[in-house]
């Protein structure tokens, strides 16, 4: 071996790839290396190799012996190829990527032949280019496989029949499987993270609707379809809540109920809306109309994920800095205090859970600390808030009083035969965009929740629970509550929180992937349940700070835009392209085509967040609509992308042959 390094190192010194002042010091050094570890690795091959920030430029030297040696190879055969790789340590994981590969190579026997035959360096580059085009590893990701939940008869409830024979044998095992102590983490933070929002839109929506529906409605609404949701539906893990589009929708209505001189009567314009809506809804669900999520992909999911986690980050920040434009009578004391806990609740809750993958303390106590992370950052922070402050200096949580009736006179009921029947007929026109949008959200969460990366084992079931949507929004529309629908973000966050989580070793650091997802029922019950409670215990909750959960906002905002390649890929622009990571769409598509795809989700993001923005209600209304053109904006791109290079950048996740690569 030591002759065959001199040999090497000697024709990159004469080719003036290798400095003559730096040969004696790189031979010591791999020669140093192979005998700590030695680089013959089997199949007649040998990678050694050497880093240092003394070398400037990366180089390697391909060397075919004429007879084999033997170098003490693993598999007992002699060793007869040799690629030597120098290097910067700043380059080491490209160079053991590329170690990896030539690995690879060499196992492959139709190679190893042509490279035994190889009269110069040109038949070695098109062996390794005819070794590319017939390895697995150059053909395209196939695309995500259709479920069975989407694969429904074109038959009136095929697909609601289907769910419910896949589903209804796992329904005595959702409540076993809940007995775990996990779920008390579970249920401890999705409590607070689905009680924030549910407050927060409550108190706007009932500014904004001139109190005919406001917090309190929004928490019954909340706990009563959480629950009825968790016991009916088959994907008891996806969270229902108020979100975003569709309180900007309710307000829109207002407006437009006031602006026809029906604001007295709201609720039961409302109403009408709702059980237009609901109507929809089940029939969309009954003709299988979730079938035709086949057609959404990567590109729609991530770009509708990525809004719905702004969104999120949005209201946070938002809540902090009107905490500086209007600081009552706590002044500026009271707006220092509301960022320290906002930023604090942030940063405790982001550090307990990395902590999973720390070298520190026993497994069960990292365990813990990750999974109760985000409850003991609020339970950190609630005690900060009150010692540092106190009723003049914290904004704490409002939710009023609780009333005999919230409706018409005493009635529960809204009244719903006031409402004039040409607005009862002309109330099809904002139900129909309602009905795409709970379309949208439901059937897009539900593919982000069963996402292969999740490892869901218990099935899919679209159509029983779009029709279970359909009901809920009709029962509330009943009841002039706001209209549940599947909240993303907390969806995502719920199924984390259930996840268990193996630490894999990634090309730049270590990462945790999940690897199974307790799949139960109890959570969700329990979640909606305390929410429910809180009704009955207004007056515990003047004691936690909006700070402190615009902090879990925060948390969860973030924590869900980590795990979505387009918001990786945005980073690359920053980056040198030479320190991609590799991964299977680096390896095999074009720099510009990847910033192409990438730049055209931007601006979609760009659009929807606009229109959600927008001052101009009719354009608002019309959201939905701009999530559904995401569909054949995707179907365009293949117009002006290789379809080989979308399969990649398009992939629901990398294709299996890429765990092998560090292997």
């Amino acid at each position: 071996m030591e002759e065959i390094i001199e040999a090497a190192i000697e024709l990159l010194v004469q080719t003036g790839r290798l400095p003559e002042s730096q040969q004696e010091q790189v031979i010591e050094g791999v020669l140093e290396r192979e005998k700590m570890v030695p680089t013959v690795i089997g199949h007649a091959c040998a990678v050694p190799h050497f880093y240092s920030e003394a070398i400037a430029e990366p180089a390697m030297v391909f060397v075919r012996l004429r007879h084999g040696a033997n170098l003490g190879a693993p598999d007992g055969i002699a060793t007869r190829f040799i690629f030597l790789l120098i290097g910067s340590e700043q380059q080491t994981l490209q160079h053991l990527d590329t170690l990896s590969s030539i690995a690879r190579l060499m196992s492959d026997n139709v190679f190893h032949f042509e490279l035994t035959y190889a009269k110069n360096q040109q038949d070695v580059a098109d062996a390794i280019e005819r070794h590319t085009k017939r390895n697995v590893l150059a053909t395209p990701p196939k695309p995500r496989e259709v479920s069975d939940s989407l694969k429904s008869a074109p038959r009136p409830f095929a697909g609601i029949k289907a769910d419910i024979k896949r589903r209804l044998p796992h329904y005595i095992d959702d409540f076993k499987d809940g007995l775990r102590s996990k779920s008390i983490a579970s249920i401890v933070f999705m409590f607070f993270a689905c009680l924030a929002p549910a407050i927060t839109f409550g108190g706007l929506l009932g500014e904004q609707t001139g109190g005919a529906i406001g917090t309190e409605q929004m928490l019954i609404s909340t706990a009563v379809c959480g629950v009825v949701y968790a016991l009916v539906a088959g994907q008891p893990l996806i969270i229902l809540g108020g979100i975003g589009p569709m309180l900007i929708f309710t307000i829109i209505l207002y407006q437009l109920c006031d602006d026809l001189g029906q604001g007295h009567n709201f609720l039961g314009v409302y109403g009408w809306v709702g059980i237009w809506t609901a109507l929809l809804t089940c029939l969309l669900a009954i003709g299988n109309a979730s079938n035709l999520m086949k057609y959404f992909t990567r590109f729609t999911d991530e770009i509708f994920s990525a809004l719905m986690s702004l969104i999120f980050i949005y209201k946070a920040v938002e809540g902090i800095i009107q905490t500086f434009e209007t600081p009552g009578s706590g002044g500026t004391e009271k707006a220092l205090l509301a960022l320290i806990l906002a930023v604090g609740t942030f940063y405790i809750a982001m550090s307990l859970a990395r902590f999973r993958s720390s070298i520190y303390l026993f497994p069960w106590m990292r365990e813990f600390l990750a999974d109760f992370g985000p409850s003991i950052a609020l339970a950190c922070m609630i005690g900060v808030a009150w010692w540092l402050g106190d009723a003049n200096t914290v904004d704490t949580l409002t939710v009023g009083s609780t009333t005999e009736s919230a409706q018409n006179g005493g009635s529960w009921f809204v009244n719903l035969g006031e409402v004039p029947p040409s607005i009862k007929l002309a109330a099809i026109g904002p139900a129909i965009l309602a009905t795409v949008l709970i379309f949208l959200s439901q059937n897009i969460t539900a593919r982000l929740v069963n996402s292969p990366g999740n490892h869901l084992m218990k099935g899919e079931s679209y159509h029983w629970d779009l029709a279970v949507i359909g009901g809920l929004v009709g029962l509330c529309s009943l009841f002039g509550w706001p209209w549940m629908v599947a909240a993303t973000v907390r969806s995502l966050a719920h199924v984390r929180s259930l996840a268990i989580m193996e630490e894999v070793v990634g090309q730049e650091n270590h990462q945790t992937e999940i690897i199974h997802v307790i799949e139960n029922r109890i959570t969700a019950v329990a979640i909606h349940i305390l929410i429910g409670l809180t009704l009955l215990a207004l007056s515990l909750l003047q004691y936690v700070p909006m700070a402190a959960l615009y902090g879990i906002f925060l948390f969860m905002g973030f924590v869900s835009l980590k795990g979505i390649q387009f918001i990786e890929r945005l980073g690359y622009w920053l980056m040198d392209s030479a320190l991609y990571p590799v991964n299977h769409y680096t390896r095999r598509v074009p720099t510009r085509t990847i910033h192409l795809f990438t730049l055209v989700q931007l601006i979609c993001l760009i659009v929807l967040c606009v229109v959600n923005l927008s001052p101009f209600n009719p354009v608002k209304i019309l959201f939905p609509i701009f999530i559904a053109f995401l569909v054949p904006v995707r179907g365009l791109l293949g117009r002006f992308i290789d379809k080989d290079h979308l399969a990649y950048l398009d992939a629901d996740e990398e294709p299996d042959d890429e765990g092998l690569h560090w292997v």
